[in-house]
């Protein structure tokens, strides 16, 4: 018998941080097999430009989830337009950079809350959409997205970024334990060097980035959607609570630069 593993036709997805860079390349790739994306971001003609670029089955839903009470409120607009979730995609993120001796609270709690807190009151809150068609033969899918800087350091001192991811990957783990009873899948993409706002040093100083990638490139967009479809995709069912790093080999050789991805 031969199935179609990677098709994601007739489900519909939630990518938060979905107008520009990681998020934007997963929409899209959800798009080209089959998918009805909507896009979350918190500037909303950002979101609705994406959305117009990337054509009918992309639908813009602005939303600032920094707060409990925006997550709310992007589940609550969800729910408003659809009555079942097969994918969600947790990607909203921030950065903070600034020298030990200096490091604020406000970049502490900025990238913390951003970070791990509304990815998990957002699948809270989603909890029920996602099992609500969710069965053993389709189960509904929760991606998180980490970074390898929260697998391995890299120099910058981005102490709550760090923090934050690599929390997000254990994380992941323990809502995996628990949510696979509702036949919710959960796994988390680590990924490494991709040109984008949150990745400036990938994006505008490729040239030396590279040097301390294995595979010799920065991430591209298939690369980043390939990974995605195969977790949200049929070929990803049995994949449960892991983290795959898509970095070119960083996180495995234990080197790396170029800043927070």
């Amino acid at each position: 018998m031969t199935l179609d593993l990677f098709s994601l036709k007739g489900r519909t997805a939630l990518v938060t941080g979905g107008s520009r860079g990681i998020g934007k390349m997963i929409a899209r790739g959800f798009i080209d097999q089959g998918a009805k994306v909507y896009i979350s971001s918190r500037k909303a003609a950002d979101c609705a430009a994406t959305a117009q670029e990337l054509g009918p089955q992309c639908i813009a839903l602005p939303q600032d989830i920094s707060t409990v009470e925006g997550v709310k409120a992007l589940a609550a607009a969800y729910q408003a337009r659809e009555t079942r979730l097969d994918i969600l995609v947790n990607n909203a993120g921030a950065a903070w950079g600034a020298p030990f001796d200096d490091f604020p609270e406000s970049g502490w709690d900025k990238v913390m809350n951003l970070n791990l807190k509304s990815p998990f009151f957002l699948i809270q809150a989603l909890k029920p959409l996602l099992a609500a068609t969710a069965t053993e033969d389709q189960p509904a899918k929760v991606i998180n997205i980490a970074s390898i800087d929260g697998i391995r350091l890299n120099p910058m001192e981005t102490y709550s970024y760090h923090a934050s991811k690599s929390a997000l990957i254990y994380l992941t783990r323990r809502m995996a334990a628990r949510l696979i009873r509702d036949r919710i899948v959960v796994t988390a993409i680590a990924p490494g060097a991709f040109a984008s706002e949150m990745n400036r040093a990938a994006r505008d100083h490729a040239a030396e980035v590279v040097k301390h990638i294995p595979a010799g490139r920065i991430g591209r967009d298939e690369d980043m959607a390939a990974a995605a479809i195969y977790l949200a995709s049929r070929a990803g069912d049995y994949v449960v609570g892991d983290t795959i790093a898509v970095d070119g080999g960083v996180a495995l050789a234990n080197i790396g630069s170029g800043g927070p991805s």
